[in-house]
């Protein structure tokens, strides 16, 4: 994968007024690839479903 997925600022503003800590760098690819994932399977469940919009309800377990 190549593209970031997510805001880079946005997470580590969310890291930062949670926790205080810093944002490695490499946390963006991780995050980003979880999204995919995500987003690629909630595909496959809205196809099973015959549809053609991902729905809320394709990203849940």
């Amino acid at each position: 994968m190549a593209d970031i997925l997510v805001v880079a600022s946005k997470i580590k503003k969310f890291v930062r007024e949670k926790s205080g800590f810093n944002t490695s760098a490499e946390i963006l690819e991780v995050l980003s690839q979880r999204v995919e994932k995500l987003c690629l399977d909630g595909i496959e469940k809205a196809k099973a479903d015959g549809r053609k919009t991902v729905k809320a309800r394709d990203l849940e377990p």
